[in-house]
């Protein structure tokens, strides 16, 4: 199995688990309005997921971008590309929860309307709520503020060797944060500075480590994810910094399946899906919200709540959430990338290596 075979995987347990998290917390608040018993499983801090994306990312952007590196006008192919891809699923899902917010504003704070801070969001900026968060309008959006931040960073990078290029931006990151930490900045400062921007780090590093063909035996790889897992079920009891805590973990799983031997083998039909699932990672992230809050709805309003109790509701939406995810990633994002990305590709430069 190809190693990004195993990314791909990884990608769907990472997005299955922000769903999972919301799906609970969800069915413990139907369960509240019944007066059931419900009590979450929590087999792992599902709130990881998210870091396993930022270490994947990492990983990915320096493993996709290796014929970028010192080529006059690679910044500028590079951030068209990432813009490309990101933007129009999140702005689509940023429209998409303001039309709800406009049509049901006491279904939020509707002080985050403000327009000023509306176009913050649309544009990646992270900017301080006037509830203190420092959230996009879309919530789930703040993670992809970090990711935007990222890709202009790698961008200015990427004009040099792959090997100056990575080093140097991992020293300015840990310098980032180091400053970060000695001096209380303010946003969108204090956002661009904090600790779990090195989770990007931690996957460039490993990009790094793949291209020098470091290779490691599947019993390590093995011993390193359940170390992972080890380490998650250790700050479910101890609390560390999200770095340390969710960070360390994340980047264990991902060296776990990068470093390995590439075998060709037939794949399984679960294999297949989670191949699938991952492919449509992104999408899940951004849409499972959407189905989780209306599925509960009609649950709720139809009866169905009340026969299926609050573990049923968390099967149907997650199942609900796969099944949505699978058909608006074939049938909408893949699609509108794709347009996006004929229409863009013409106007950038041509790259020469070392010109």
């Amino acid at each position: 199995m190809s190693k990004l075979l195993y990314i791909q995987i990884l990608r769907a347990c990472a997005a299955l688990s922000i769903a999972i998290l919301h799906a609970q917390h969800d069915a413990g608040a139907i369960a509240a309005r019944f007066g059931w018993q419900f009590t979450p499983l929590h087999l792992v801090p599902w709130a990881a997921g998210v870091d396993v994306f930022f270490v994947i990312s990492g990983f990915i952007i320096v493993y996709s971008s290796q014929k970028l590196f010192d080529t006059p006008g690679a910044g500028r192919v590079f951030i068209v590309r990432r813009v490309g891809r990101v933007v129009p699923l999140y702005w689509t899902a940023t429209t998409l929860y303001l039309a709800v917010a406009l049509v049901l504003p006491s279904a939020i704070n509707s002080e985050i309307l403000d327009p000023g801070f509306v176009l913050a969001s649309y544009l990646f900026l992270p900017v301080e709520r006037p509830d203190g968060l420092v959230q996009p309008l879309y919530s789930l959006g703040w993670t992809l503020n970090y990711e935007m931040y990222f890709y202009l960073l790698f961008a200015l990078a990427v004009a040099w060797p792959m090997r100056r290029s990575v080093l140097g931006l991992i020293g300015v990151m840990a310098a980032a944060v180091a400053i970060g930490r000695a001096v209380a900045l303010p946003e969108p400062l204090g956002f661009w500075t904090d600790p779990i921007i090195l989770e990007f780090a931690f996957g460039m590093a490993l990009a790094l480590l793949k291209a020098e063909g470091i290779v490691l035996s599947r019993a390590l790889r093995l011993a390193l994810a359940l170390g992972g897992l080890g380490l998650l079920a250790i700050e479910a009891k101890v609390s560390m910094p999200r770095v340390l805590g969710f960070g360390v973990p994340a980047a264990l799983f991902v060296t776990a399946a990068v470093l390995g031997v590439d075998r060709k083998r037939p794949m399984s039909w679960p294999t297949r899906m989670g191949i699938a699932l991952g492919d449509a990672s992104y999408a899940l992230y951004l849409i499972h919200p959407f189905v989780i809050r209306a599925g509960g709805e009609v649950m709720v309003r139809s009866g169905l709540a009340p026969l299926i109790g609050p573990w049923g509701y968390v099967v149907l939406t997650l199942s609900g959430t796969v099944l949505a995810s699978l058909l608006v990633f074939r049938w909408y994002e893949r699609p509108v990338t794709e347009w996006i990305r004929q229409r863009l590709e013409p106007g950038l430069p041509v790259l020469v290596p070392g010109a």
